[in-house]
C-alpha cells in the first residue's frame, strides 16, 4: 500500500491506496507524530511520499525517512510527464501533482487543472504530457480580507455561498462579488483556452472547489482527491523506477 501526504496551506490529506484506489482517507489541520504512527500500524503501508507547500517539520521527515521507502516531492522528484515551467524550485507541489493526477486519469488530453484553495491556480497540461504553467489568483478568504485589509470603510464578512448576484448592500455587495467574480474568472480561463484547444479538458479540485461546481457555465470534471491521486502516481512511476 502507498501512503500519499499532502500539506496545504489549511489542512492536511492523507490517502492510503491500494493500487490506485483510495482505501483510506483522513484531513487533520496540523496532525502530529501519532497520527503518522498509527497509520503505520494499522496499514501495511510499502511507499510513502509527501508533498508540502509549507515548512517541513523535522520530526515528521525523521520519521518518514526512517519508515518503509520514502519519496519527499520536490523539482528534483522524476515525473511521469514532462515539466517546462521555467522556475520549477518555486512551482508548488499541490499544482504539479494535480496536473499529474488529472493527466493520469483523462490520458491523451489538453487538459486545464483549476485548484481553488487559499489560491485559485490554474496549470495547463498539453495531450503530449507536457505541463508549461499556469497562473495564479487570491481565492475567496484572500479576496474578503484584501477588500477589508486594503480599505478603510468596507468591513470584513464571512463567505455566503447562497448570496445572490448582484448585491443590494454593502455586505452582500462584496459577497456577491467574490463569488460571481471568481465564477466569471474561471468561466473566462476556460473559453480564453478553449479557443486554442477545442477539446480541452477541464478538472476542478480544491477546498473550495464545491462551491463553483454546479455555477460554471463550462462542462468540468469535478474530483476533491486530484493531487493525492497525482501523489500516488509520482510515487509509483518513482518506486518503479528506483
Amino acid at each position: 500500500m502507498n501512503l500519499c501526504i499532502d500539506q496545504g496551506n489549511t489542512n492536511t490529506k492523507i490517502a492510503i491506496f491500494d493500487q490506485d484506489n483510495i482505501v483510506d482517507l483522513s484531513v487533520y489541520e496540523n496532525p502530529d507524530l501519532q497520527v503518522f504512527k498509527r497509520i503505520f500500524e494499522s496499514h501495511p503501508v510499502e511507499h510513502t511520499i509527501l508533498s508540502s507547500v509549507i515548512n517541513h517539520q523535522d520530526d515528521l521527515l525523521s520519521f518518514l525517512k526512517h519508515s518503509k521507502k520514502f519519496f519527499l516531492l520536490d523539482h528534483h522528484t522524476p515525473l511521469p510527464v514532462i515539466n517546462r515551467y521555467k522556475t520549477p524550485e518555486t512551482l508548488g507541489k499541490d499544482r504539479l501533482a494535480a496536473v499529474v493526477g488529472a493527466a493520469s486519469i483523462q490520458k491523451n488530453a489538453d487538459i486545464l487543472v483549476i485548484d481553488v484553495g487559499t489560491a485559485i491556480t490554474y496549470d495547463f497540461i498539453n495531450a503530449e504530457g507536457v505541463y508549461t504553467g499556469g497562473d495564479i489568483t487570491p481565492g475567496i478568504d484572500l479576496r474578503l480580507k484584501s477588500l477589508h485589509h486594503f480599505t478603510q470603510r468596507l468591513p470584513q464578512v464571512e463567505f455566503d455561498e447562497q448570496v445572490s448576484f448582484m448585491g443590494t448592500n454593502t455586505t452582500t455587495a462584496i459577497q456577491s462579488g467574490v463569488l460571481y467574480g471568481i465564477v466569471s474568472e474561471i468561466d473566462g480561463y476556460i473559453n480564453r483556452l478553449m479557443q486554442k484547444y477545442p477539446k480541452l479538458s477541464v478538472f476542478l479540485t480544491g477546498g473550495d472547489a464545491v462551491y463553483f461546481e454546479k455555477r460554471l457555465k463550462s462542462s468540468i470534471f469535478a474530483n476533491k482527491n486530484l493531487v493525492l491521486i497525482g501523489l500516488n502516481r509520482i510515487l509509483e512511476y518513482n518506486v518503479k523506477n528506483s
